[in-house]
């Protein structure tokens, strides 16, 4: 394989930021959904959560431009159970719901170097009454025109990218703690995509893999990967 796909998908596994995540509360047009996918692998995220309406669509690769390959969706029935989540993967994170309240704050005030999860609202009625009690602050995206609210995808990318500016400046993305095992299946499916589907099928775990991004593999693993059962 060409070595320069292997630098380049550790590059970015390097960079992952595993205690930054959003939370869509029933997003339900997959053209958003997918969207803000795409863009939370933009800015080095690798955990998503999405509360998922009945018969909801799933993230299409045509607006998510192959994101969906390296960004982990999480989906849940309620945002109770997403919330709960996020709070056991990542202890102490803080949840910002985008929301016009009284008590909200400009979304370039918080500090998003610490643990962060961001939860944004469907298209129509916005972020549930659930969610909102159960953030710990609210943020906005200050207005100066007509229009009280921008397209969640759009928002979301906002928001996402100044987390990104202060993480940069903070170093953030110098160093990932992404499971190794995560890390190592990334890269092993980013690398020998037709080898992993081969193992996928036939219950293998994947070989290791050297510096260089080529297979270390014992003659028995590749004698089973060519077997076919008759």
């Amino acid at each position: 394989m060409p070595n320069n796909r292997y630098k380049r998908i550790k590059s970015v596994l390097d960079k992952r930021q595993t205690d930054l995540t959003v939370c869509l509360d029933e997003v339900h047009k997959h053209h958003n959904l997918s969207a803000i996918v795409r863009t939370a692998d933009a800015v080095g995220i690798h955990d998503v959560h999405a509360v998922w309406p009945e018969n909801q669509k799933r993230v299409t690769g045509n607006t998510s431009g192959g994101s969906k390959n390296w960004v982990e969706t999480h989906m849940h029935i309620t945002v109770e159970d997403a919330i709960a989540d996020i709070r056991e993967r990542t202890p102490g994170i803080q949840l910002l719901a985008t929301n016009l309240s009284d008590t909200a704050v400009d979304f370039r005030e918080i500090d998003y170097t610490k643990p962060t999860a961001i939860i944004v609202g469907q298209e129509q009625t916005g972020i549930s009454d659930t969610a909102l009690a159960l953030a710990d602050q609210h943020i906005v995206i200050p207005m100066e025109g007509m229009v009280q609210s921008l397209n969640v995808s759009v928002a979301t990318a906002l928001i996402l990218f100044e987390a990104q500016r202060q993480r940069k400046i903070a170093n953030m993305y110098d160093d990932s703690d992404l499971c190794k095992s995560i890390r190592h299946k990334l890269l092993f499916e980013g690398c020998h995509p037709v080898i992993a589907k081969q193992c996928k099928l036939k219950g293998l775990d994947y070989p290791a893999i050297d510096d260089e991004g080529e297979i270390i593999a014992t003659e028995a693993f590749w004698n089973t990967l060519r077997y076919k059962a008759s």
